[in-house]
């Protein structure tokens, strides 16, 4: 199958407020042609993130076709805003990608296709609006099945939402794989999904049957990996998103966890009122909830330094979140997740059923 060709909307978010369109640029297969950014028109991707493949930043969707030379498969929306709302400044520039024949991909809580008009009009041109938080009909309440996979289970859990979960679990298993360790990447949330091209989005599915929507992932692909990262979702302390931490926690029975904290962060992003307790309680909490269904242990932190330009200080940032969770951390960008990966097996974590660890020997029988 030929690479999706897309272009992301992004407008007045890029890049620091559109991790959706991040997420999927750095980690996504799909070909990304153009960024709409109505702010930064003019620029280029790596005028803002170095790392990731070049685009031009444009105004419009019909500036993006042009920039794609007429040729794209699907327009993105890249942003994920508190509440997951569509907003009106958006419509003409989905119109626009339906009329030229485009899909769109949206994670918003606020579904494409039951906008009358952007349905109509989608059926008229004969594409697809996928939503990509719409859960399955058929999910129901956990029943402990993942106690019973053959895959050891790894979380990430955060200190606050948007502290690099996503990202910390497909480094992990991205460094995982480099070792020989049969790892994939269970994804809980739109962007994940997105990137991987499966799962369920926790955040949407009914309370009840968050834990089950969990637990469902973990037996379809518990049987196939020796080691299953699950992408975590907010905080165990967050005033809004709480619940969906909690569901992920109780419904993956995780065998480990890995604590994921932004260096500098001190309060709840987006409620700066609260502030974040000490990396010690968050050990406790984790562990502490966790034990009555399914007992687990923060093995290793991972710690975004992004905000961090010195080399030296993100070092040292790291290393202060390492003693007072007393585990290994790193970054798993700046420094790779070699780290974590060696604190998962030295708790006896993807290592298969004959014992092997991952080493290049074990992964050349």
């Amino acid at each position: 199958m030929d690479t999706e060709r897309i272009a992301v909307l992004a407008h007045e978010k890029f890049p620091d407020r559109a991790k959706t369109a991040l997420g999927v640029m750095r980690y996504g297969d799909q070909e990304v042609l153009a960024v709409l950014d109505r702010d930064r028109a003019g620029d280029r991707v790596r005028d803002h993130v170095p790392d990731i493949a070049d685009a031009p930043i444009v105004s419009s969707f019909a500036d993006a076709l042009a920039a794609a030379d007429g040729d794209l498969d699907a327009l993105y929306i890249g942003i994920a805003p508190i509440g997951g709302g569509f907003d009106e400044s958006w419509r003409s520039d989905v119109e626009a990608a339906i009329e030229a024949g485009c899909d769109v991909v949206s994670g918003l809580h606020y579904f494409l296709n039951e906008d009358e008009e952007l349905a109509a009009l989608a059926d008229e041109h004969g594409v697809d609006l996928v939503d990509v938080r719409r859960p399955p009909d058929d999910l129901t309440v956990a029943t402990g099945a993942s106690a019973d996979v053959d895959a050891d289970v790894l979380l990430t859990v955060g200190t606050d939402c948007s502290v690099g979960k996503m990202t910390a679990s497909l480094e992990i298993v991205a460094a995982a794989r480099e070792r020989g360790i049969d790892a994939a990447f269970v994804p809980t949330g739109q962007t994940g999904i997105m990137i991987a091209g499966w799962g369920n989005p926790i955040d949407r599915v009914v309370a009840d049957f968050a834990a089950g929507a969990v637990e469902e992932m973990l037996v379809e692909a518990g049987g196939d990996h020796d080691l299953l990262v699950v992408e975590g979702q907010g905080s165990i302390v967050h005033p809004a998103y709480s619940a969906v931490t909690c569901g992920i926690l109780h419904g993956s029975m995780a065998d480990g966890l890995v604590l994921c904290h932004a260096a500098g962060r001190e309060v709840v992003h987006g409620y700066e009122s609260f502030e974040l307790p000490p990396i010690t309680e968050y050990v406790d909490l984790y562990e502490g909830l966790a034990s009555p269904v399914h007992e687990t242990a923060v093995v290793a932190g991972a710690v975004n330094t992004k905000d961090v330009a010195d080399d030296e200080a993100a070092a040292d940032a790291v290393a202060e979140i390492a003693e007072a969770a007393g585990v290994p951390a790193a970054d798993p960008v700046r420094h790779g997740a070699d780290a974590i990966v060696d604190a998962a097996l030295d708790a006896g974590l993807g290592v298969d059923e004959g014992g092997n660890g991952g080493d290049e020997e074990a992964a050349d029988e």
